[in-house]
């Protein structure tokens, strides 16, 4: 039982204590579901409160995101519905806008706010966790902003696969040999997990759909991958990278290292090397920083932008704070050098979200905490469809073995049994069937036919602007790069919090 230490409630209920957890991405979640594991009876009692404020109803897993944008995986599968799985957590649907720490209160944005006189909701908590995540790191360059396509969200990994068909049909139909070079050029900027992994599936999936366009072969698409710096994936190791970079460019990618996007004005990207490659499609993968939301909780940051964080999971000098994942500073206690952090990835993030629950509840509880401790034991990145590298407890695999060690893996990280299951039967369909070769791009505007339909009749004919005199009439109507693209940070936004549309 929760004993007197929880029995600093708020204003709502005295007796009562609120945990708010701002994120609904790896820690968040997994933070919130171990409490709920752990407080089962305190919770159905009513003496301890967990609330969960996330922006998407749902939790991402992001390393399935380049397989859902080549169509291996349902969307629908690589999320995981909150509300489902913290059933005895209270669920906002919003997002933090800034909080004082000092009186427990956090001013949070929902989808009601704008339709609500009273404005933000303001939440009042006894013990805060902060997981908000990352968001894509941009740089100033030029054009990028509109442009750009992102790799983070699902939606941003479905609408880069729909754009990317819809490329290869404006190349099929154009007339013009500009538009069609600019169509089938695909420029992805970033060297990591993220840009690597979108690469080699995308690649895979559109060299697969080429077969069903009678002018397009799969030696026409131009495929470019722009690293900063002069290796690619430095987490599998130098060798597994420089592995990397033959498989790619054997696969006829140009993989340019040591070099950057200068601009991307009028479609055209601008390298540092001088090069010049006419686009409609650029992906930006070049790093993440910290949810902005961390700037506005007047909490202790690192240079980085990171909440200052104990080996406890605790925010440094703060109490009753607690914070973890990509928003967090936290020590590597196992690392050999000293001042070292733990990487911000989902490695850590899901181990630590564990160890956050347990420290939260010992809080309460009056027990001593528990430093995080993990040696991290390696990594895996597929590169399309049995290709893949990994470097695992100083073993490096490449190929086949690599890649089906990458599927194990994440199977077995996935949340919950019915996703795992989910993910395994259409795999094993897929390898039954032939890949789904469709483009919705519609979706992202769902209501443009019937907008249409239920408009003002066209002017008569002799008043009607002819197709030719319109200052539109050769603009082949893509807007895919242009929401941030698709932004693939993650999977194109087919609607608010809307990731079923694939």
């Amino acid at each position: 039982m929760v004993t007197a230490a929880i029995s600093r409630g708020s204003a709502e209920s005295p007796t009562r204590a609120r945990v708010l957890v701002v994120g609904g991405g790896y820690v968040g979640m997994y933070t919130a579901l171990h409490l709920q594991r752990q407080l089962g009876d305190e919770l159905r009692s009513g003496a301890v409160e967990v609330v969960v404020v996330s922006p998407d109803p749902y939790m991402t897993y992001q390393p399935f995101l380049p397989e859902a944008a080549a169509g291996n995986i349902s969307p629908r599968h690589v999320v995981v519905p909150l509300r489902r799985v913290l059933d005895r957590c209270r669920i906002v649907i919003g997002e933090v806008e800034s909080l004082d720490h000092a009186k427990r209160t956090a001013t949070v944005r929902t989808l009601a706010s704008e339709e609500e006189a009273a404005g933000p909701l303001e939440l009042t908590y006894d013990e805060l966790v902060l997981a908000p995540g990352s968001v894509s790191r941009t740089l100033p360059v030029p054009g990028l902003a509109d442009h750009g396509i992102g790799f983070k969200t699902v939606e941003e990994a479905i609408g880069l696969r729909n754009h990317v068909i819809e490329q290869m049909d404006i190349a099929s139909s154009t007339r013009d040999p500009a538009i069609r070079d600019a169509a089938l050029t695909f420029v992805f900027v970033g060297g990591g997990y993220a840009g690597v992994e979108a690469l080699g599936e995308l690649e895979d999936m559109a060299r697969y759909t080429a077969r069903y366009y009678h002018n397009v072969k799969a030696e026409d698409l131009k495929w470019v991958l722009v690293e900063a710096s002069d290796r690619i994936l430095p987490e599998v190791g130098e060798e597994m990278g420089r592995y990397t970079v033959r498989e790619l460019r054997a696969r006829n990618i140009d993989v340019r290292l040591g070099t950057r996007l200068e601009s991307c004005v009028d479609r055209v990207a601008v390298l540092s090397d001088g090069s010049r490659f006419p686009t409609r499609t650029v992906v930006w993968t070049a790093g993440v920083k910290p949810a902005p939301v961390l700037a506005a909780t007047g909490l202790p940051l690192n240079e980085r932008g990171r909440l200052r964080c104990t080996a406890h999971l605790t925010v440094e000098g703060v109490e009753h704070a607690w914070a973890a994942g990509d928003a967090a500073a936290v020590p590597d206690v196992t690392a050999k050098a000293a001042g070292a952090d733990c990487a911000p990835n989902a490695q850590h993030a899901v181990r630590q979200a564990k160890v956050l629950a347990e420290n939260l509840v010992a809080s309460l509880q009056g027990r001593p905490l528990q430093e995080y401790a993990h040696r991290y034991v390696g990594s895996v990145a597929s590169l399309g469809l049995h290709k893949g590298v990994a470097h695992v407890y100083g073993r490096k695999l490449k190929g086949y073995p690599a890649w089906f060690m990458h599927r194990a893996y994440h199977l077995s990280r996935v949340p919950t049994f019915n996703r795992k299951a989910r993910v395994l039967a259409e795999w094993t369909l897929a390898g039954l069937f032939k890949r789904e070769i469709v483009s919705l791009g519609s979706l992202e505007h769902p209501r443009a036919e019937f907008a249409l339909a239920a408009g003002p009749p066209p002017p008569p004919a002799d008043m009607a602007v002819t197709s030719d005199s319109s200052p539109d009439a050769h603009d082949t109507g893509d807007d895919g790069d242009g929401r941030g693209g698709g932004d693939l940070g993650g999977p194109g936004r087919t609607g608010p919090n809307d990731p079923t549309n694939d």
